[in-house]
């Protein structure tokens, strides 16, 4: 006899409170883990890629370091979006509305990330350092947007 099958997002009550505990119990599900973990993967990908971009960017072309970390990060939107849409979260196609949400939401987190780089530098840590250290200012900004907006899941509840 099969082990009975732990509840999932479509199986909780619809009086679950909100978006974020419904969430919130679907990444502590054992089935519920894997688009974190893509998720996280990708992200660390993308750090060491945009870091790259920025010692390209500045430190080899020498660009200043506002238009440095523009442009890297532009370039890390574009790439990161494809890869969350068809390997995170399982899209066969990308599409021009999750593009521009993301970008949105990147947006946000992007002037985060922008200006703790630019203050860290202003204060003497590294540029390559500070582009790093700034991740941790836009990450959990970025991941309740990314799975709590563009990449929620759409439950059907049918009509009484």
């Amino acid at each position: 006899m099969p082990p009975p099958e732990e509840p999932t997002v479509a199986s909780l009550p619809a009086s679950n409170p909100a978006p974020a505990g419904r969430w919130l119990q679907s990444l502590l599900s054992p089935g519920g883990r894997a688009p974190v973990v893509r998720w996280v993967a990708a992200g660390g990908v993308f750090t060491v890629v945009n870091t790259a971009l920025l010692y390209l960017f500045i430190g080899r072309l020498g660009m200043p370091v506002a238009a440095g970390t523009f442009l890297g990060a532009e370039v890390c939107t574009l790439l990161r979006f494809l890869v969350n849409d068809h390997w995170v979260f399982g899209h066969r196609r990308p599409s021009w509305r999750r593009l521009w949400q993301y970008h949105v939401a990147n947006g946000a987190a992007f002037v985060i990330w922008w200006a703790a780089t630019n203050v860290l530098t202003l204060l003497g840590v590294q540029y390559l350092l500070a582009g790093v250290a700034a991740v941790v200012f836009s990450v959990g900004f970025s991941m309740g947007s990314n799975f709590l907006w563009i990449w929620r899941k759409k439950h059907h509840h049918p009509a009484p």
